[in-house]
């Protein structure tokens, strides 16, 4: 069974052009789900699943306190990948066609208002090459919408300030064009003149726009943990996610009258459906705001 989810990853890597993310949780979610069959069900082979033993695994992960979004996640991980044994003829049959996948309430994106991005753009401390590059990663965030991953994927020939635009590989490594706005593109300018020579004097040299303080490319993880450290500095209570500046980006356009078509390239999302999200937002700020400053509300 191994040797199979070995071909379905390659599968998805190779074919399918997924994000390292995603590969990675269809790695996790399907290598629990083998191990479940193996030492609960005690299936050896993946002609043998019926389903009945998939029911049984999402009733185990129900019952170690999983929520109905990890048991949807499991389910589509499970599917695709029974699918695609049966598109190789691995199998005879696919049991994960009948399951069903529970329904999810769509959590509201946390966004922050103008005046917090604001507090929070002007954080970083631009009297050394540490905050000359934090602002110029904050403000590219705020200006673009681009992803965390997509942010500290660049490398600097993706970005174009005379032209005025950013080109970057987003999911499924689609490549789209986002421009930039002029305050965004003098501090990753003041960050290039300034500060980026800093991180590469002496040390490893890298392609990557932003770096970390050894001059490698900045993580993920390095990112997270710089906007939780600016954000406790700003005062800003609100709980932050990685996301947090693209979802304020899309509801502040959305606000200001933008085309939810536009919106959608900018972010680069598939599905208009999933931009449709930010509308609702964009409502419920408005009834916030109606509440509590019409007298008769």
């Amino acid at each position: 069974m191994e040797d199979q989810l070995k071909d379905f990853m390659d599968y998805l890597i190779i074919e399918k052009g997924l994000a390292k993310n995603t590969i990675v949780s269809y790695e996790r979610d399907l290598k629990s789900y083998l191990h479940y069959l193996k030492n609960v069900e005690s299936i050896q082979s993946l002609n043998d699943v019926q389903r009945v033993h998939i029911i049984h695994f999402l009733s185990f992960l129900k019952d170690q306190g999983k929520s109905a979004k990890t048991l949807a996640r499991h389910i589509a991980s499970v599917r695709a990948f029974h699918q695609f044994l049966l598109r190789k003829k691995a199998t005879d049959q696919d049991p994960s066609v009948l399951i069903e996948t529970p329904k999810l309430e769509r959590a509201m994106p946390k966004v922050l208002s103008l005046q917090e991005v604001e507090i929070l753009l002007d954080a970083p401390n631009l009297s050394d090459h540490f905050g000359k590059r934090d602002k110029a990663m904050l403000e590219l965030l705020y200006a673009t919408g681009i992803r965390v991953s997509e942010l500290i994927g660049l490398d600097i020939e993706n970005i174009h300030l005379t032209m005025g635009f950013v080109r970057c590989n987003g999911s499924g490594n689609k490549e789209r064009i986002i421009p930039i706005g002029k305050t965004a593109s003098e501090a990753i300018k003041h960050y290039l003149d300034y500060g980026r020579p800093h991180f590469t004097t002496g040390k490893h040299r890298d392609d990557a726009l932003f770096l970390n303080h050894q001059g490698h490319r900045l993580t993920r993880q390095g990112f997270w943990k710089i906007l939780k450290k600016l954000a406790k500095e700003a005062g800003i209570d609100k709980e932050l996610t990685p996301h947090t500046l693209r979802h304020s980006f899309a509801t502040h356009l959305l606000e200001n009258g933008a085309d939810l078509r536009a919106v959608q390239e900018m972010l680069g999302h598939a599905d208009i459906s999933t931009t449709q999200i930010y509308t609702n937002v964009t409502k419920t700020r408005l009834k916030d705001v109606y509440s509590k400053f019409h007298p008769r509300a």
